[in-house]
């Protein structure tokens, strides 16, 4: 599975930390939306890079965006992570307004940094491009 996100936003990279984290299983590979495969991924899910709003997590042939995307992803850190599936007892509609709000606001509230995340060299191969 490939997170696709936002390299230049600090709560973005402050997600991707965590689940560096806790990814025991290393399930997860990651794009920045900077580089040319995210680039690519995005352009595959009809989204551009200008004004996104939204994390991408690409499996195979399928991709989840905003909250499904976080859903899903926490579902396959395993407990208690897993427990976060009862968000999807609120419709997606309100988890998705929310999401968007957040994401709207990234850069005003958590920051911005104008290079992109280097990652660790102990997981630099589980980053694309």
């Amino acid at each position: 599975m490939i997170v696709v996100f936002d390299a230049q936003c600090l709560l973005c990279n402050g997600w991707v930390k965590f689940l560096l984290r806790h990814d025991q299983r290393g399930v997860f590979r990651f794009a920045a939306i900077q580089s040319r495969t995210g680039q690519a991924l995005l352009q595959q899910a009809g989204l551009q890079v200008e004004g996104l709003q939204t994390l991408l997590l690409v499996d195979g042939p399928t991709r989840w965006q905003h909250t499904a995307a976080i859903l899903r992803i926490l579902h396959h850190l395993g407990w208690p992570w897993r427990a976060a599936w009862l968000g999807w007892l609120v419709p997606a509609v309100l988890r998705d307004a929310l999401y968007r709000w957040v994401a709207r606001h990234r850069y005003r509230v958590f920051g911005r940094t104008e290079t992109c995340m280097v990652p660790p060299s102990d997981v630099a191969a589980r980053f694309l491009d």
